[in-house]
């Protein structure tokens, strides 16, 4: 009978720790996710702030570079946020394995 509920209390730990490291990389994804869009709003941010030193005269322009740079960065976050997605699938189909034992 001791073995019994011990078998049972380490698949419970088994399932607490799945379901830990589920929510913490759905945790982290929401976070990458939230970068990307603050990312993404950065340049439109910048074009409205050099419009308007544009419109006071004084001039202000972004290199190339830094533009070129922040894509590169973009598509860096998106590509771990989509290993970050594929990581939450598998540790999904594993939870859902030993839900079915």
């Amino acid at each position: 009978m001791g073995s019994q509920n011990q078998g049972g209390s380490s698949g419970g730990v088994l399932l607490s720790a799945m379901a830990g490291a589920v929510l913490g990389a759905t945790g982290l994804a929401w976070w990458l996710l939230s970068e990307a869009e603050r990312r993404r709003q950065s340049p439109r941010q910048h074009r409205a702030l050099r419009l308007s030193r544009l419109q006071d005269g004084s001039e202000m322009d972004e290199p190339l570079q830094q533009a070129a740079a922040g894509a590169s960065r973009d598509h860096e976050l998106h590509d771990k946020v989509h290993e970050l997605n594929q990581a939450i699938d598998d540790v999904r189909r594993q939870l859902e394995s030993l839900g079915s034992r």
